[in-house]
């Protein structure tokens, strides 16, 4: 996260700190496997490094792609503005961007880093925990890329993407990282000392689903795109659900 501020500053635009994001827990998972080397079961740390690994580099190549020529992100940009009068915006931007991010990556990475020290072997509950994040990458994944193919097309220009796995929920792509949270969080659930994580995946969640995710970009898309409404009304918000009538 210092290194993308470093690089935010230099080309005075935030928005690297998304790209940075899947980074981060890939930095988390891979300097957990390496100190726990000797402690932890080696299947359990080494499924558990490769799900965070597959996971945090896809995400940070799709949105690096994605945000290649274009200028800072609305979000940060309204965000900067709040800046209190006289102090350095740089600093504003490090206390409630970067660092916060970083904080909120180490607590939501806490079951990855419990998972690499557990010593019982894989059980029942991994398995269900890796095909649940099998589940997540696929809306992730295949949701991205509906969406880039749609956004790509110039006769889509200004339309609601309404197609694929966007016919059955507005944010594919996040209800598929909280599935992936959550999946992992089964990997150290095993072990009753697993549960004094549970709040990481919640956490999780709740900034897909009622904090910085949809609330805000469906606040934008609200303002910005005709026929949203009819969208919304039709679309289940979070969960896929067979679309209403």
């Amino acid at each position: 996260m210092l290194a993308a501020f470093a690089v935010g500053v230099r080309t005075g635009r935030h928005r690297g700190v998304d790209t940075a994001w899947g980074l981060a827990y890939t930095a988390v998972a891979l300097t957990g496997y390496g100190l726990s080397a000797g402690h932890g079961d080696d299947g359990r740390r080494l499924l558990v490094t490769l799900l965070v690994v597959v996971w945090g580099v896809r995400l940070s190549v799709h949105i690096g792609l994605r945000a290649r020529g274009a200028g800072e992100d609305p979000r940060y940009a309204r965000m900067l503005s709040r800046a209190p009068a006289g102090r350095p915006r740089t600093r504003y931007a490090l206390r409630m961007v970067y660092l916060l991010q970083a904080a909120i990556v180490w607590f939501v990475s806490l079951p990855v880093q419990a998972a690499q020290y557990l010593p019982d072997a894989l059980g029942p509950l991994a398995w269900a925990g890796t095909a649940l994040w099998a589940v997540g990458l696929f809306f992730e994944a295949v949701g991205d890329r509906q969406l880039a193919r749609f956004k790509a097309d110039p006769a889509h220009r200004g339309q609601v993407m309404d197609r694929g796995l966007w016919r059955w929920t507005r944010h594919p792509n996040y209800f598929g990282d909280a599935c992936v949270w959550w999946g992992l969080f089964l990997l150290v659930a095993q072990a009753p000392v697993g549960w004094a994580f549970v709040l990481s995946p919640v956490l999780m969640t709740y900034l897909l689903a009622f904090g910085s995710g949809k609330p805000m970009l469906e606040r934008q898309m609200g303002s910005t795109k005709p026929g949203w409404d009819a969208y919304v009304a039709r679309t289940s918000g979070f969960l896929p659900l067979p679309p209403r009538r």
